[in-house]
């Protein structure tokens, strides 16, 4: 019997960025400050509490994000992008006109998690989710207005595919999901019910079968046996990286940015797109006027993150551009898989929810629970 650790939700981290320095972050690094964040995460997480009344509308800050920009944005996200934002994007927009007084401070995370935390009142301003209904949380809670994907890219900031990241040389010679299953393979992926990134995750081992002709028995048959083969499930997709980077697992399935993070960090790592996987769209949205503290800087930010500026620094830190023009430009490095599909394709993230993580009665949650994985 394979030996399983499963993981509870980490901590929040928060860390404040006055005036971000456009130099790269190494990997390591980041594994060396994670104790420094978590600890100081403790003291912001019980200042919740007493501070939740004071996160409301006394802002001073307006929603109009015309012209220059000042004061503090607070940032929630979830933790893939994180040094995309803190080497590139925000260091980019401070290079702007509008953005040169803006200060960020950041929190990064699993993504349910960040977005519960919202809900219960972390400071925020702008928020980048793994899934669409995180961001429907803070709808339902009245904290972002429900436009908020009715844009030209319907919420969504950049864009990635499911992929695997297998130790350099392909010792395993993975090269297919079929290849996940096999007796000698330990793989890793983050636990969906903390993670959104790992809802993508076997919502494409799911669909791939569909794809290949499976019925929907037999593709729940393929995901079960695949979450068997699972060593460790951690929290976040970082966290899922870093386990591997550590030397656990043959295979880690993941967004293609982590696998791209990785190997820009030197370590020995190979990326492999399977020919069907799934599209992923993360979304965002700027906090309503009521509930940001900076909604126009706030505004202004998104407005970079969405500019071919912004969209091609999403691009260089291994994120697919929503904007097609920058997508176009960097074809050579994100070619569309053959046998891409999307999570319409199943009914939405509304339907895959209930269906697939229900908390009672979900085809995966029951999976889980069955070998030992929390789901609540």
């Amino acid at each position: 019997m394979r030996r399983r650790r499963c993981y509870i939700p980490a901590p929040l981290f928060t860390k404040p960025i006055k005036k971000v320095e456009n130099k790269p972050m190494h990997l390591i690094d980041s594994i060396r400050s994670r104790a420094a964040r978590v600890t100081m995460a403790a003291a912001a997480t019980a200042a919740l509490g007493v501070g939740v009344a004071a996160c409301g509308s006394d802002s001073s800050g307006s929603s109009d994000s015309t012209g220059p920009q000042s004061g503090e944005v607070a940032l929630v996200g979830y933790s893939t992008p994180t040094d995309a934002y803190e080497t590139v994007l925000q260091p980019g927009f401070q290079g702007t006109e509008d953005g040169a007084d803006v200060t960020f401070t950041n929190s990064f995370g699993a993504s349910g998690d960040q977005s519960r935390a919202v809900e219960a009142g972390q400071p925020a301003d702008i928020v980048h989710f793994a899934l669409g209904p995180d961001v429907e949380r803070l709808v339902d809670a009245g904290l972002v207005d429900d436009d908020w994907d009715d844009g030209e890219y319907k919420g969504t900031y950049q864009e990635s595919v499911v992929a695997f990241t297998v130790r350099g040389g392909n010792p395993k010679n993975i090269k297919s999901w079929d290849d996940l299953i096999r007796d000698d393979v330990d793989v890793l992926v983050p636990n969906p019910f903390t993670s959104g990134g790992a809802r993508w995750d076997i919502m494409a081992a799911y669909g791939q079968a569909i794809e290949e002709g499976a019925s929907e028995d037999e593709a729940l048959e393929f995901t079960k046996k695949l979450l068997e083969n699972v060593t460790t499930q951690d929290a976040s997709a970082s966290d899922a990286l870093e386990t591997f980077t550590a030397g656990e697992g043959d295979v880690l399935i993941s967004y293609e940015s982590e696998a791209y993070r990785a190997q820009d960090a030197g370590e020995d790592v190979d990326v492999i797109v399977p020919d069907s996987t799934i599209k992923i769209e993360t979304k965002g949205a700027v906090l309503n006027d009521e509930s940001a503290l900076n909604p126009g800087a706030a505004q202004a930010f998104e407005d970079y993150l969405l500019s071919p500026e912004g969209q091609q620094g999403f691009a260089d830190e291994g994120f697919r551009p929503v904007d097609p023009d920058v997508l176009a430009e960097n074809e050579d490095k994100y070619p569309i898989p053959s046998g891409l599909f999307t999570i319409d394709d199943f009914g939405g993230w509304d339907q895959v929810t209930e269906e697939f993580f229900g908390e009672e009665d979900g085809k995966i949650t029951k999976i889980e629970q069955d070998l030992g994985v929390p789901t609540a």
